[in-house]
């Protein structure tokens, strides 16, 4: 089975207007700084758009389905719970510098329930000038943080990266980090909205220093935390780790999509437009491929399609 959901939008205080055009959706009154594509995050829940489970939340859908939706390694993982968030994200103006705990401190500060947040952004546009900051700065250390925390003297401490359309940063929790002005990302990440934000640049949101210290990873201090990767092969992963694979596709003719063993799989259509097994696909569409489904065709619509897939 092929789920497409209903687009939830998030107002924010960074956002901007791209995210309805991207989607193909009617202009909002106020600025959007977040599309969530696929949710399982309590009081977030992805609804199922068309089909004859159509008003059905993720959840109801997995209840019904199982391990023929999930995979049964993903099910037994899990518990039966769906691991990823995926997300679009427009940032008009930068958003805070922020960090996100790992499982073991997610569940010590927040309860037995909650999960970490790894995550990965692909820079699907950006506008001219366009940077983010990815990773301390090499000769960090806690010490130098704690001197800055909470301040501007922050930015001086992270590698500050000016991106272009296809750019890649893998962010394991514990790396501190911050999408800049003009920025339009893809972001896929463990099933969790856990955010502690440590500078916001004189916005007046609440920070959450105390969390922050016991999150950040000050012992993985790399010389560049750009990922690597050959736009022209699908078939090595962009980013590989404990909580989700990610490949890239830009194709012309028409390509499958293996399933992961024990997975189901996501797409998100970032440029072009094709059909995936029948089911049209525009660019800003975000399927969920049910495990049991077998392999997918990507078929393109014009020109080329390019895509990326995630497997839990």
């Amino acid at each position: 089975m092929i789920y497409r959901f209903k687009t939830i939008l998030k107002p924010t205080v960074w956002g901007g207007n791209r995210l309805t055009e991207f989607k193909h959706m009617p202009a909002a009154s106020e600025p959007m700084g977040e599309s969530w594509e696929i949710s399982a995050v309590e009081g977030m829940e992805s609804v199922v758009a068309d089909g004859p489970e159509a008003g059905l939340t993720l959840p109801q859908i997995i209840e019904r389905h199982g391990t023929a939706l999930l995979g049964d390694r993903v099910a037994a993982t899990y518990g039966g719970k769906f691991p990823l968030l995926i997300k679009f994200i427009d940032a008009r103006s930068d958003l805070s510098v922020q960090v996100h705990p790992d499982d073991e401190a997610a569940r010590r500060l927040h309860g037995p329930e909650a999960m970490g947040k790894t995550e990965m952004w692909y820079v699907v546009d950006a506008a001219p000038g366009a940077t983010l900051r990815a990773g301390l700065t090499e000769g960090s250390t806690r010490q130098a943080y704690l001197e800055v925390e909470g301040t501007a003297g922050l930015e001086n401490m992270l590698s500050l990266y000016n991106v272009k359309p296809g750019d890649v940063f893998f962010l394991p929790a514990g790396r501190v980090h911050s999408i800049g002005a003009g920025c339009f990302i893809a972001e896929i990440q463990q099933t969790s909205d856990i955010t502690y934000r440590i500078y916001d640049f004189g916005r007046p949101r609440q920070l959450h220093i105390a969390e922050a210290r016991e999150a950040i990873d000050f012992d993985t201090i790399l010389p560049d935390y750009r990922t690597a990767y050959d736009p022209a092969d699908p078939s090595t992963p962009i980013v590989e780790c404990p909580y989700f694979t990610t490949r890239h596709i830009h194709t012309s003719e028409p390509t499958v999509i293996a399933p992961a063993e024990g997975s189901f799989t996501v797409v998100m259509v970032l440029e072009g437009s094709a059909t995936i097994d029948g089911v049209d696909a525009p660019a800003g569409t975000t399927l969920l491929i049910s495990a049991d489904h077998g392999p997918a065709t990507v078929t393109p619509a014009g020109p080329a399609v390019r895509l990326l897939t995630a497997n839990a």
